[in-house]
């Protein structure tokens, strides 16, 4: 076995006699077993019987990840999507070797998961989302079934909780994490950055650590993501302060601390190991690159490039189009390794691929979007840059 393949890489050695796949990991196999699946026709998918015999051609890949993290992000929170969808999405992202599902587990419209120190968040906060339709929640045995389910095919779940923004649905469910200690009415639209905790009240310290510590005892994966993006209702002073206590608690846990790229912001401490995922639509923001330089990692996913809830163009029915439309070719035509100033390869974790869910609605409508896209961005996350080539890839 060629030692270049490490942990996640994998070699396919295929003559007249027998295809072997070799690895020196489970992930590794289960990778090349993804690639083998590609090398065979496509009738080998299909959900009835087809004959054979199946052939591939002879010859020898060697094959490993250009960046470790490739990741998926699904907004569970806009639109709620029960376990079985999650699962089917799950089936098919392992199919481009991505190895990492981001839960965006709360937001303004909905709170996805069960606090049983907090139970009014999912069975209150959680019976709404976009458009006023029913919501719903994940108790803690589906959210380990989730999680169970993905790391039987080497996928780690990453979990969001959104904060201090994006947090309507919290300051619903408990009065005390408002300033004024009234409780804010349900919210169903899409609008963002009117909520936040209140960074001066201990019973918001309290609360976050309580949520964080039983998000993490569910969740093996070394991340924890705390978001922190569009906090506009929380004072720039109030953000720095809340973040400065926060990313410790995360510590605390044993997880490491993932937030959006608007955690660079210079009064926030950097805290060991975190990791930054940069949304922004430029190709130069001088606060990441500061916090790349105090030991800051990023996970690349901007928002012209990679949301897969934008429409593909003015044709497409679902999504939206604040950041652009984004064709196939704008997903796979940009290089993660070079893409912000100040953020060499070296700082770049890998990317993912975030898909919202304010215009998503169903299983049918996330497919729809993600696929063919996910794909491009998958190989990014995979192949050397020198492979890069939209012909071939297209074809």
């Amino acid at each position: 076995l060629d030692p270049v393949v490490g942990s996640q890489g994998y070699q396919i050695d295929v003559t007249g006699e027998a295809v072997v796949v070799r690895a020196r990991t489970g992930a590794g196999l289960f990778n090349g077993v993804q690639t083998l699946r590609q090398l065979l026709p496509p009738g080998i998918e299909s959900a009835t019987v087809v004959r054979g015999p199946w052939t591939v051609r002879g010859g020898r890949i060697v094959d490993h990840p250009r960046f470790p993290y490739r990741g998926a992000m699904l907004d569970v929170a806009r639109h709620f999507h029960p376990v079985e969808t999650v699962k089917r999405y799950i089936d098919r992202i392992v199919l481009y070797k991505i190895n990492y599902l981001h839960l965006h587990l709360s937001d303004d419209q909905g709170w996805r998961i069960a606090v049983d120190s907090r139970p009014r968040l999912a069975a209150y906060g959680g019976r709404t989302q976009v458009g006023g339709g029913p919501g719903g929640h994940y108790t803690k045995a589906q959210y380990r079934e989730i999680v169970d389910y993905a790391a039987r095919r080497y996928v780690t779940v990453v979990p969001e909780i959104d904060l201090p923004g994006h947090t309507n649905a919290a300051l619903a469910s408990y009065a005390e994490l408002n300033c004024d200690g009234r409780a804010r009415p349900p919210y169903t639209g899409t609008d963002v950055g009117f909520s936040s905790l209140c960074t001066t009240k201990k019973e918001v310290y309290a609360f976050v650590g309580d949520v964080l510590r039983e998000i993490a005892a569910l969740t093996p994966g070394p991340y924890l993501h705390i978001g922190g993006d569009e906090a506009r209702a929380t004072p720039p002073a109030g953000y720095a302060v809340f973040m400065n206590r926060v990313q410790p608690m995360v510590a605390e846990t044993g997880k490491t601390v993932m937030g959006w790229h608007q955690l660079g912001a210079s009064e926030v401490r950097h805290q060991e190991g975190r990791v930054l995922q940069y949304w922004g639509r430029t190709g130069s923001d001088p606060l990441v690159a500061g916090a790349v330089a105090r030991g800051a990692r990023v996970v690349m996913s901007p928002a012209n490039r990679t949301y897969l809830d934008m429409k593909y163009d003015k044709e497409t029915v679902p999504g939206q189009k604040w950041a652009g439309y984004i064709e196939v070719r704008d997903a796979y035509d940009w290089d993660p390794g070079s893409h912000l100033e100040g953020v060499p390869a070296s700082a770049v974790l890998g990317v993912e691929a975030p898909l919202w869910t304010e215009a998503i609605a169903t299983e049918k409508e996330i497919e729809y979007m993600a696929f063919p896209r996910l794909p491009a961005v998958a190989e990014l996350g995979w192949s050397p840059r020198a492979t890069h080539d939209w012909t071939a890839f297209a074809d």
